[in-house]
């Protein structure tokens, strides 16, 4: 069966889930947010592990409890312990940890595993984001989009997703230092570093609007996927 994946990778706040949210819905495709499971496996160590923790640790609680994704109306949505946390991962506290609890390679690998399962099976397509899908969870995928944009631009993007409080050049320079640290912890780490793939489109979308780069992207996908 041919895989009908759409994937989209970049750096944080490059506008990834935003677009493969509405790529996803243009296209009758279901949408996954890989961030969304790394982030509600660190909400859910944080919330019952005590540190330091292991790898084994980690891996053990995610099934345990479990962590996982679930598909509800074309969205896979992160449950932990059966309850819905797509509002509790997006906190501070869980965006200052995620990286960390990323860079494990066990993680990494059982995140991996979670992903190619969901997809199985899901024939009308999924459109799968994060910073590493067309690199290592999906290489055979038949259309990889890497977007991108310049720090300051990401930088105002996700202020403005906080409420659009706090957009002085202060409260821009010192989100843009957040989210450059973010992009060294996640280029710079031995496993799976954020890179685009060799056959990426990359996409800058500094100068575009949210409906721009979707219909880039859609262009693309009826281009290239079969059928």
């Amino acid at each position: 069966m041919t895989l009908r994946v759409i994937a989209i990778d970049g750096p944080a706040a490059s506008g990834k889930s935003s677009t493969a949210s509405l790529v996803a819905r243009r296209l009758g495709c279901a949408h996954l947010d890989s961030g969304a499971l790394y982030r509600a496996i660190t909400l859910a160590v944080l919330d019952n592990v005590g540190e330091p923790w292991s790898a084994e640790r980690v891996v053990a609680l995610a099934e345990d409890l479990p962590v996982r994704l679930v598909l509800v109306d074309d969205l896979f949505r992160p449950e932990v312990a059966g309850v819905d946390v797509a509002q509790a991962i997006r906190s501070e506290r869980v965006t200052r940890r995620v990286s960390e609890i990323a860079a494990i390679p066990e993680v990494r690998h059982w995140v991996n595993v979670q992903q190619r399962e969901a997809v199985q099976g899901h024939g009308r397509g999924v459109v799968v984001d994060g910073r590493d899908i067309g690199t290592v969870v999906f290489p055979d995928a038949p259309l990889k989009v890497f977007l991108t944009a310049s720090p300051e631009e990401r930088a105002r993007r996700r202020l403005a997703e906080r409420g659009g409080g706090g957009s002085g050049a202060a409260d821009l320079r010192r989100e843009a230092e957040v989210l450059a640290a973010r992009d060294r912890a996640d280029s710079t780490r031995a496993v799976a570093p954020l890179q685009a793939a060799a056959d990426a489109v990359v996409l800058d979308t500094t100068r575009l609007s949210l409906e721009q780069q979707v219909q880039a992207v859609v262009a693309l996908a009826r281009a290239r996927l079969p059928g």
